[in-house]
């Protein structure tokens, strides 16, 4: 089930997931900022705006995940290019291991008997 556009996810969720989908987006191969936001919008995850991605993958360019291309554009202005580094796979599969164990955690946590929580 997917949020609507009446009931969007909330916006602390897209924080903690955006950086992991922003690389998964770019497993495919290069590709620019809109057609991140575009991929990611498309999957169901939610609206982002270039002025929260833009930020994001610079710090992965800084990081040394991901490498950037200026191509020129065929009828318009010219695009960044994102690609991933073998730094950038890596981190990929080391934060996709990390997220599948906290979903797991967390759905374990959330199918106790509400009687079963927390303690008082």
């Amino acid at each position: 089930m997917s949020s609507s556009p009446e009931e969007p996810w909330p916006a602390d969720w897209n924080r903690a997931s955006l950086g992991l989908c922003a690389l998964q987006a770019l497993a495919g191969g290069p590709t620019y900022g809109y057609a991140i936001i575009t991929a990611l919008e498309n999957a169901g995850l939610g609206t982002f705006k270039g002025g929260t991605l833009y930020p994001l993958l610079a710090r992965f360019e800084t990081a040394g995940w991901v490498s950037v291309e200026w191509r020129p554009g065929e009828s318009g202005p010219g695009r960044k290019y994102f690609s991933l580094t073998p730094a950038g796979l890596h981190e990929l599969d080391r934060q996709r291991h990390q997220w599948h164990t906290f979903t797991e955690s967390t759905t374990a946590f959330l199918a106790l008997p509400t009687d079963r929580g927390v303690s008082q």
